[in-house]
C-alpha cells in the first residue's frame, strides 16, 4: 500500500462529493450559499471522512455506502471551524489561508452559513434514512446518526470549556477533558460510524473506539504544538495565538519538550492498537503516523 496514493485518493473522492452539496442557483439567498461553499471547499486535511471511510474499508469493499455520511461529517466540521473563528469565540482572521468566513462576508452571514451547513448534514441522512427500506441497514443507519449527534453535541460541551478557561488556570483532568470532547469527539464519531454502517460486531468497534480516542488526542496535542512552533505559511494562519490568548494547551501546561513526548506516546499507544486489528489495517497505521508528522 503506498499511503500518500491512498491518501490523495480519498481527498479527491471527498471533494467530488462535496461539490455535489454546493447551491449554485440564483435565489435571495445565494451569498449565504456562496459563503457556505467558500468554507467547504476551502481545502483541509478531509480527515474525519478519511477516517470514517477507512473504517468502513476494514470490513466491506463498497465504501461508496457511507459517503453521505462522510459528507454530512465534513458538513458539521465546517460549521464548527466558521463558528470557532467567529469574534466571539477565536476571532480568526485567516483559516487554511484564506481570509475566516466572517471576514470574507460578515459576522452575520457566516452564523448563518454554518447553521445552514449543520442543518443540510442532518436533512442529507435524514433523507438516507427515509429511503432505507432494509429493516437492519436502516438501523445502523440511526445508530450512525445518534453517533453524529452526539459527537457534535461533545464537541460545543468541548467549545464551551475552552472559552470559559480562557485565561485561567486549568487542571490537567479538565484539559484533557476539553480536548477529548472539543477535538477528539468528532474524530472518535466517524470511525465509529464507518464500524457501525459496516455491520462490525459490538467488540470490534470497542477497540476501534480505543484508537479513535488515542489520535483524537493526538491530534489535538499536535495542533498544539504547531500552534507554538509551526510555520504561518503552511498553517495558514498565525502562529502564537493560543499563548497570546491565555488558552490552555498542552503546550502551555506542560511544555514543549513533555508534549512532543506525549504525543509520540499516545501515537505508539493508537498503532499498537490498530496493527493486528485485520488484515486492511495498514492505512490506519499509517494515518496516525500522519498526523503525529504533519506540518499543517
Amino acid at each position: 500500500m503506498n499511503f500518500k496514493e491512498e491518501l490523495s485518493k480519498y481527498i479527491d473522492i471527498i471533494n467530488s462529493e462535496l461539490q455535489k452539496y454546493i447551491e449554485t442557483k440564483e435565489c435571495p439567498e445565494s451569498v449565504l450559499n456562496e459563503a457556505k461553499g467558500y468554507s467547504l471547499l476551502a481545502g483541509g486535511k478531509r480527515l474525519r471522512p478519511i477516517l470514517m471511510i477507512a473504517t468502513y474499508s476494514l470490513f466491506k469493499e463498497d465504501y461508496e455506502k457511507c459517503f453521505k455520511y462522510a459528507i454530512a461529517l465534513e458538513m458539521v466540521h465546517t460549521f464548527s471551524l466558521i463558528h470557532d473563528d467567529l469574534p466571539g469565540i477565536d476571532n480568526d482572521d485567516y483559516r487554511r489561508g484564506k481570509l475566516t468566513n466572517h471576514k470574507k462576508y460578515n459576522e452575520a452571514t457566516a452564523i448563518l452559513a454554518g447553521d445552514s451547513l449543520l442543518n443540510g448534514a442532518y436533512k442529507i441522512l435524514i433523507d438516507d434514512i427515509g429511503n432505507t427500506s432494509n429493516v437492519d441497514e436502516r438501523a445502523r443507519k440511526i445508530e450512525a446518526l445518534y453517533e453524529l449527534s452526539y459527537g457534535i453535541d461533545r464537541m460545543i460541551a468541548g467549545e464551551y470549556v475552552d472559552t470559559e478557561f480562557e485565561g485561567k488556570e486549568i487542571s490537567s483532568d479538565y484539559l484533557e477533558y476539553m480536548h477529548e470532547n472539543k477535538t477528539g469527539a468528532l474524530i472518535k464519531a466517524p470511525v465509529k460510524i464507518g464500524a457501525i454502517l459496516a455491520a462490525a460486531s459490538k467488540d470490534e468497534i470497542s477497540e476501534l473506539e480505543k484508537y479513535a480516542e488515542k489520535i483524537g488526542l493526538a491530534f489535538q496535542i499536535k495542533d498544539d504544538i504547531l500552534s507554538e512552533i509551526g510555520n504561518a505559511e503552511e498553517l495558514g494562519k498565525p502562529v502564537g495565538n493560543d499563548r497570546e490568548r491565555g488558552k490552555c494547551t498542552y503546550v502551555t501546561k506542560y511544555g514543549l519538550e513533555t508534549a512532543t513526548k506525549m504525543l509520540d506516546e499516545i501515537i505508539d499507544e493508537a498503532i499498537n492498537i490498530i496493527k493486528n486489528y485485520n488484515k486492511n489495517s495498514e492505512f490506519l497505521v499509517e494515518l496516525a503516523l500522519y498526523i503525529k508528522n504533519r506540518n499543517k
